[in-house]
């Protein structure tokens, strides 16, 4: 069985969902599969998700422990397990990550699998930028990262914060 439901948050409404294994999916600005049941239990994987989400934006949580289960390829369930190693406060580039997975030449292949990352945030593949400390690819756009890595005390010299539009935090 599906079961979702919606966490507000400074950079919008997350669509959460899973299933009976675990965590499946975080969206932005989602919206729920009319066969997906929405969850108003106290005591679910959806709750548990729901209050450390708010926690974690709340700025009194800064790791997960929920089951995750993120749907994909060998090779990005292989990313998507090292970007949960990557601590809340720290960023590492492309390379880097390529590094850790032992595949030091497939730096473009973590980036698609980075995109394709089905849980951002609890899977924090905000965490990863350019070589160069720029800004690059984010599902929930450029702003949603900038304002995370914010959150997370890694203002990047980008000047973060400074008109992004998204209200909380700023």
């Amino acid at each position: 069985m599906v079961t979702y439901d919606f966490v507000p948050s400074a950079v919008g409404d997350l669509l959460i969902v899973a299933e009976d294994d675990g965590l499946t999916e975080v969206l932005f600005d989602g919206q729920p599969d009319p066969t997906w049941r929405r969850d108003s239990s106290r005591w679910s994987i959806v709750s548990s998700v729901r209050s450390q989400l708010e926690a974690y934006f709340a700025g009194t949580r800064t790791t997960f422990d929920v089951p995750l289960a993120p749907r994909g390829t060998p090779f990005q369930q292989r990313v998507w397990n090292e970007l949960r190693a990557i601590p809340f406060g720290a960023t590492i580039s492309y390379g880097e990550l390529a590094r850790r997975i032992g595949d030091p030449k497939a730096s473009r292949a973590v980036g698609s699998a980075n995109g394709r990352n089905p849980i951002p945030i609890i899977v924090p593949c905000h965490r990863v930028i350019g070589t160069d400390g720029s800004l690059t690819g984010f599902g929930g756009g450029i702003e949603r990262k900038a304002w995370l890595l914010k959150h997370e005390g890694q203002g990047l010299g980008l000047g973060l914060g400074l008109g992004l539009g998204l209200g909380v935090g700023e």
